[in-house]
């Protein structure tokens, strides 16, 4: 998946690169895309066969899928829609920048998404590839943005200077959680949906995104790099300054909706990203590589903890990269971005499979 500039900020760049399945790996007669490990999934389906494929989200109906994409000749990500089965693949997006996290609208009546095609029509370049360090691009021309859910001319939403993206709406159809700069640092700020009650939610000094709400829209999860020590904080304040990031560790934490109530939920190596929560509210389900050579390693796959830190699970077994879950509105089925029989260097699907408690 290129080296991947999903804005949403995930680290497939440095660890997702082409190998041959691992010789453990169990396939199961009949459901060949799963792991006989997987047990908390069945029937596992690629929904995508073309392309290299990101960030899939269901509508709130269960019917529709959002998701980036590069192909058709398009140099960076853009937005795509299709049917729950895969069917009806169309772009939605202008087809101009780079384009990341969308996420229907209640009722299917639009999509939110950040794009930076506003600012210019090209594909923004990436930083510069440096071995054994990683930076993530804050790119300045990402703003928010509202399209129909069937395409057309995009409307600009709480527009501001520096990186807007990563938004999700909540459950009760009343707010969205997204990632800006507009207070100086990178952190999660809430508004209505009509961009009323603009509320800042994170202050501490470092990198916090990703935000996603609970079922019951009580609480959000959302991913943290925070410097430790004088000098990695002037350190991440110099990057920032250059619009980067540097997060090969990251966190999983869980907040109110209104900002109190902060707490730690996942203290592994290497990084944790892509939180959701499982249909019960009582645990979530991320991506993370703290099992591939104690977080060094290219290795991302699902894991499922319980709110309080404990019961780490693994979900994924198979692909060199699994990331970006999302539960369906009913519950049944667990929609996520995997590497599993890649059809080619780089080469990411969006899989879907029954979800088994």
């Amino acid at each position: 998946m290129k080296r991947l500039m999903l804005a949403c900020l995930c680290p497939l760049a440095l660890w997702a690169q082409p190998a041959p399945p691992a010789p453990e790996a169990r396939p199961v007669p009949g459901d060949e895309l799963r792991d006989s490990r997987e047990v908390h999934l069945r029937h596992v389906k690629k929904l995508t066969g073309t392309g290299s494929n990101a960030e899939a989200y269901w509508s709130d109906d269960g019917q529709r899928i959002v998701f980036q994409s590069t192909r058709d000749g398009y140099p960076c990500d853009q937005l795509y829609t299709m049917n729950a089965d895969g069917t009806d693949q169309k772009r939605v997006s202008t087809g101009k920048g780079r384009v990341t996290c969308g996420w229907f609208l209640p009722g299917g009546r639009g999509i939110l998404y950040a794009s930076t095609h506003g600012a210019a029509p090209d594909c923004p370049p990436a930083p510069p590839f440096t071995p054994g360090k990683y930076q993530w691009p804050v790119f300045q021309g990402f703003d928010l943005y509202i399209v129909p859910a069937s395409g057309g001319e995009p409307r600009p939403f709480l527009p501001s200077p520096g990186y807007d993206a990563e938004a999700t709406i909540a459950p009760n159809g009343k707010w969205l959680v997204f990632t800006s700069e507009r207070g100086g640092d990178v952190d999660l700020w809430r508004a209505d949906l009509d961009g009323r009650n603009l509320l800042r939610l994170t202050d501490g000094v470092g990198y916090d995104g990703g935000g996603v709400f609970s079922p019951d829209s009580k609480l959000i999860a959302w991913r943290t790099n925070y410097p430790k020590g004088e000098a990695a904080t002037a350190k991440y304040r110099e990057l920032l300054r250059q619009h980067l990031v540097e997060p090969m560790e990251m966190d999983i934490w869980v907040m109110n909706a209104d900002g109190t109530g902060k707490r730690q939920v996942t203290k592994l190596p290497g990084a944790a990203f892509a939180p959701i929560f499982t249909p019960d509210g009582k645990g979530l389900v991320f991506a993370t590589n703290h099992h591939d050579n104690q977080g060094r390693g290219r290795s991302f796959d699902l894991f499922r903890v319980n709110l309080d830190g404990t019961g780490l699970e693994r979900i994924t077994w198979t692909g060199l990269f699994n990331s970006f879950p999302h539960f369906s509105p009913d519950g049944r089925k667990l929609l996520w971005v995997s590497g599993r029989n890649p059809r080619g260097p780089r080469q990411f699907d969006v899989c879907v499979a029954e979800w088994i408690q």
